[in-house]
């Protein structure tokens, strides 16, 4: 098995199209752009329940602004086709204001917390270390997307990968580890845990152990089968999607969603 390493699910998504990448992990919106055009070479086999915390727009140090209503005419970042996309565009709503009420820009997420610093944005929204860094360089939230997302997290397969008896297993054993790896942690093992975080996003363990603590208490991480819930909760996502033009027509996720995978997952997953 080999790891790649990306800044998000969308960039995953994109080299499972190109044929770069057999197996990704993302939220439920990147697969709704993959399969925008009508022929996605993958399917979403399982979900990750998990917690949806350091999902936010920030302004930076110093701003003026303290909510979403004041974004109006603003220019601001966000990770395109991520869940960033997705709670942005909900949250104006809740603002009373739409899409085209600011300068939206499109930023990968180191970019979009240098061009916050830097001033070049009136506020960023982003996810996991992006901000986590935001708040370490004072940042202040002002829009969350804790209780707009789903809280499901997909696993796509190429159809070649699915098309494998043997690279069906394999997967079906790697997210069942997966899955007890979270209940090794949480078995007394987040300090050890908390370190490993900690290294990797350049903050102080017991932040990193706060962390993964408030996201448990929310909901706990978790590897499940694909469900009709599952599956309606991903239609919503693109129907709001179709609703913000940003994708064309209506789009039926049934298309690219499989329970192949369920039983051989359902069976690791007991074991």
């Amino acid at each position: 098995m080999k790891w790649s390493l990306f800044q998000g699910g969308d960039r995953q998504l994109e080299a499972v199209r190109a044929g770069a990448l057999d197996v990704a992990s993302s939220s439920e919106i990147p697969p709704v752009f993959a399969a925008a055009d009508g022929k996605p070479n993958f399917k979403v086999v399982a979900v990750r329940r998990g917690n949806t915390l350091n999902q936010e727009v920030v302004a930076p140090k110093g701003s003026s602004i303290t909510s979403m209503s004041q974004l109006r005419g603003k220019k601001v970042g966000y990770v395109k086709n991520t869940t960033a996309h997705y709670f942005l565009y909900e949250l104006l709503k809740r603002a009373g204001l739409g899409w085209d009420d600011i300068e939206a820009a499109p930023l990968d997420p180191d970019k979009g917390i240098a061009a916050l610093n830097g001033g070049s944005i009136d506020a960023f929204a982003g996810y996991g270390n992006a901000v986590i860094t935001a708040h370490q360089r004072g940042a202040r939230t002002i829009g969350s997307g804790k209780d707009i997302l789903s809280g499901n997290f997909l696993w796509t397969a190429s159809n070649d990968t699915l098309g494998s008896a043997a690279e069906r297993r394999a997967l079906a054993d790697l997210l069942a580890r997966i899955d007890k790896a979270y209940a090794y942690v949480r078995d007394g093992r987040q300090k050890e845990y908390a370190k490993v975080i900690a290294a990797a996003t350049h903050q102080p363990v017991d932040q990193a152990q706060e962390e993964f603590t408030a996201g448990e208490a929310q909901r706990r991480t978790g590897i499940r089968p694909v469900s009709a819930g599952a599956t309606a909760s991903e239609q919503k996502v693109a129907d709001a999607f179709g609703a913000l033009g940003a994708v064309k027509g209506k789009l039926t996720v049934t298309d690219f969603w499989s329970d192949r995978l369920s039983p051989r997952l359902r069976k690791a997953l007991a074991s």
